[in-house]
């Protein structure tokens, strides 16, 4: 019995008790809570549904927790229920219904933990979406890690994800990067609002062999050779990074494609028909206070030239007209009026702003023998997805990045992550797996094969591993509803750590000429379902579950 269905049975058993005693079902809360409590003395599971439910009611919740406890212990799966403090009740489940989690387990395989509370949802997560102006850094490699992520995790609750990564290949910034590459090519200074670094060096010698005779072209000819031919080998060091890194997109849409298609002078027209665009000083300014920002925004500056909003207008009315009824813009920490920004857009076009959800992703830093790391070698002035990379691999990078919530800055401790020991996260779910591996390998070399006596699984720290795996789809839900797929992460930890206790104290595979027994073939099926569970999640997160380590 997961969780879930054992909350049913709690809300069944709680609305039997109110109808007979003439109390309102209606005060039942859509949530019936069953967590599961620290200390296991006090039971499998405990819920407080007496003391939410009592005070509407008019009764004591003591009172009510007692009437709910005689009937529960009546229900079918239910070992034992009783009384505690001021009103909660704690539950024991019968060993074979709390087995049957096993079986739910074996019989799902892959899409256990996947659900279907999504499937009306065409999802456009947008994330990375780092200028072409240098390799990756490690708040991108961050949004890389958790955005794939997110997207897996949405995909295995029901919704349609499409990754997408908006290139900033309009404006500024790239004029800066085209005149430091020029710079570089004909050994000028590196210009003091420009790009540093190896990698300009290396696109500036790639720019040069791909068009030989670019240096003698007029000015204006030259800097557009260098902008299509540099942004381009740049964009695609980004892509194949990304891909190596195990992040592949199904759009990359272009800033300047909107601007080249008319879309950006489409959108703004439209948000001045709606009268949510008004004139002053000389510039077009959105009404975007009236829509919950703290100012209003510049859409058209008064030299005629649209803002950076412009585009996102276009960018927004672009998603809606592709059908997406959520768009998840995943954005950096000095991005926090975004928030206001964006959904004032939607709400300019008379669209509900509830389909703009903005997340904000905090610093990432690097930390190596207690210090701080500040430089890289090719890009000079910021650490790079590659400098990560090359020093833990791609799954411990990955793993890294995404455990910890997007809300704070993250400190990754180089030293741990490389090491193979239990302290290492990544190192001790990947071993877990690994370990059921091995375990497998060796119950088919004795001829132990998996059976389905659930019902003997009675030692303490088996109960605990089948209520840690009934707890997997609740988990990875959770981290659907909340775009928080470090939940994942972290419910993983639990699931190695309950692992190895299980296995330091229950015996799988039978001793010398020990006779198999149904027990052995039960507590196999409960570690085939462990590995099941483990692969599932680290499948998630996009890290590989190791056969061995």
């Amino acid at each position: 019995m997961t969780p879930a269905l054992l909350a049913e049975l709690v809300r069944a058993a709680a609305s039997d008790v109110l109808t007979r005693r003439g109390l309102d079902i209606s005060t039942l809360p859509g949530d019936i809570g069953v967590e599961r409590p620290r200390n296991p003395e006090h039971g499998d599971y405990a819920t407080n549904i007496a003391m939410r439910v009592a005070k509407p009611n008019g009764v004591s919740p003591r009172d009510l927790a007692g009437w709910l406890v005689e009937e529960l212990a009546t229900r079918e799966g239910i070992a034992s229920a009783e009384v505690a403090g001021p009103g909660f009740i704690n539950l024991r489940l019968a060993t074979a219904a709390q087995g049957a989690i096993v079986a739910d387990v074996l019989a799902a395989g892959l899409s256990y933990g996947t659900g279907d509370e999504y499937a009306d949802k065409n999802v456009n997560l947008e994330f990375v979406s780092a200028n072409p102006t240098g390799p990756l850094h490690l708040g991108g490699t961050r949004w890389a890690a958790v955005g794939d992520a997110l997207g897996r995790v949405l995909t295995a609750r029901g919704a349609k994800v499409t990754r997408e990564y908006y290139f900033n290949d309009a404006g500024a910034q790239i004029d800066r990067f085209v005149n430091s590459l020029i710079a570089a090519a004909t050994g000028a200074p590196t210009p003091d609002d420009g790009y540093a670094g190896a990698y300009i060096d290396e696109i500036a010698a790639q720019v040069l062999a791909a068009a030989p005779d670019v240096l003698a072209q007029p000015d204006a000819e030259r800097a557009e050779t260098f902008r299509r031919v540099g942004v381009n080998l740049m964009f695609d060091e980004i892509k194949r990074a990304l891909h190596e890194f195990g992040t592949d997109f199904d759009v990359w849409f272009h800033e300047k494609s909107l601007h080249d298609s008319g879309a950006v002078d489409a959108a703004v027209a439209r948000v001045k028909q709606s009268g949510n665009l008004y004139e002053a000083d000389g510039a077009w300014w959105l009404r975007s206070t009236e829509f919950g920002d703290d100012k209003d925004r510049v859409v058209i500056k008064s030299d005629g030239n649209p803002a950076y909003i412009a585009g996102d207008l276009a960018y927004f009315l672009d998603k809606r007209n592709r059908g997406f009824n959520l768009c998840i813009y995943m954005l950096g920490a000095d991005h926090h009026g975004y928030i206001a920004r964006l959904k004032a857009a939607a709400s300019a076009f008379g669209d509900d702003p509830d389909v703009v959800e903005v997340l904000i992703g905090q610093l990432v830093n690097l930390v190596k023998d207690g210090k701080p790391l500040r430089m890289s070698k090719r890009a000079g002035t910021v650490v790079t997805m590659n400098d990560l990379v090359d020093v833990v691999g791609v799954d411990a990078a990955r793993y890294s990045l995404i455990r910890s919530s997007i809300d704070s800055t993250l400190d990754i401790d180089l030293d741990l992550i490389s090491r193979r020991s239990n302290d290492n996260p990544v190192f001790y779910v990947q071993y877990a797996h690994a370990r059921l591996a091995s375990l497998a390998r060796n119950a088919a070399d004795v001829g132990l094969t998996q059976g389905t006596g659930f019902g003997l699984l009675e030692h303490p720290r088996e109960g605990d591993l089948i209520r840690t795996l009934g707890e997997f789809p609740a988990v990875v839900a959770s981290a659907a509803e909340l775009r928080e797929p470090h939940r994942v992460a972290r419910y993983l930890e639990q699931l190695a750590g309950a692992y190895h206790k299980f296995y330091d104290a229950c015996r799988v595979l039978p001793m010398g000429d020990e006779e198999i027994t149904e027990l052995h073939r039960a507590r196999l099926a409960l570690c085939v379902a462990a590995r099941q569970v483990l692969a599932n999640g680290l499948g998630m997160l996009g890290v590989s579950a190791p056969e061995r380590m």
